[in-house]
């Protein structure tokens, strides 16, 4: 199993292959159900921008795309940065295999600023019991091998494949071995949970994920664990949309994410 240290791309092997180039692999132990786990692949992608950036801002917000079907395996990046004003840069992403693209992002980078304006939340973090109180959940390694990166203790809603009748999960959430959670590791853990019908159904079905948009609210990193809330907001005619909310342990808003997916069953 691959371990993470330090940095989120250090555990991918991400790094420089010549000018606006970079390499990384995700090997078999990151595999979700159909392919390299989508999160592992956004963080890549993530970090890749912030690595390539002259500008050495926090990342405030990230738009991935799923153009096709990557496997676990070696990565082909390309970074291209798109300076918006003095305090505001954007990186386009390109992740390919085999010459052809798989994923993309567009990764906003932004100062922080002194500002009148009083900071404001409308998301505030559910009650729920400490994650010491609450049990640990594992995800099958037989069926979903990336399962083996995550400390999952659920602390409210129903469990996947539960029959339940509501669209929602919320559980403290880490990394094994644990690392900070900054922006890469927020793009993994907004992913870490099974699609948010899971709870409805009795048997997995395939949910790839098509887009993934990331807005972040926290510029230093975190300890983990975080709570994750992640629910269904629509599904139908073979589509589905979930929302995904991340609080630090004393309450505040670290990230919210929405994820457009296929529904394949």
């Amino acid at each position: 199993m691959m371990k993470l240290t330090g940095r989120l791309g250090d555990g991918f092997a991400l790094a420089p292959d010549g000018p606006g180039r970079w390499r990384a692999g995700i090997d078999d132990s990151w595999r979700g159900w159909t392919g390299p786990h989508g999160g592992a692949l956004a963080g890549v992608l993530i970090e890749t921008a912030q690595r390539a950036s002259t500008r050495d801002h926090p990342v405030r917000s990230a738009d991935i795309r799923f153009l096709g079907r990557p496997a676990t395996g070696e990565f082909l990046l390309r970074a291209t940065e798109l300076p918006i004003g003095r305090s505001t840069t954007a990186l386009e992403v390109v992740a390919e295999q085999r010459g052809t693209p798989v994923a993309a992002a567009t990764v906003t980078l932004g100062a922080a600023t002194p500002t009148a304006t009083p900071a404001h939340t409308a998301r505030p973090a559910p009650v729920v019991p400490p994650a010491a109180d609450c049990a640990e959940f594992r995800l099958p390694p037989e069926i979903v091998p990336v399962g083996a990166h995550f400390v999952i203790r659920p602390a409210a809603g129903p469990l996947p494949l539960s029959g339940a009748d509501e669209a929602m999960m919320c559980a403290w959430i880490g990394l094994d071995p644990d690392l900070p959670v900054d922006a890469p590791t927020l793009a993994v853990l907004a992913d870490a949970l099974p699609p948010g019908i899971f709870p409805l159904l009795r048997a997995p079905v395939p949910v790839p994920t098509v887009t993934l948009s990331l807005q972040l609210y926290a510029a230093a990193p975190v300890d983990a664990p975080v709570l994750v809330r992640a629910a269904t907001l629509a599904s139908g005619a073979g589509w589905s949309v979930d929302d995904t909310d991340i609080w630090d342990r004393d309450g505040a808003l670290l990230a919210t994410a929405r994820q457009t997916r296929r529904v394949l069953g």
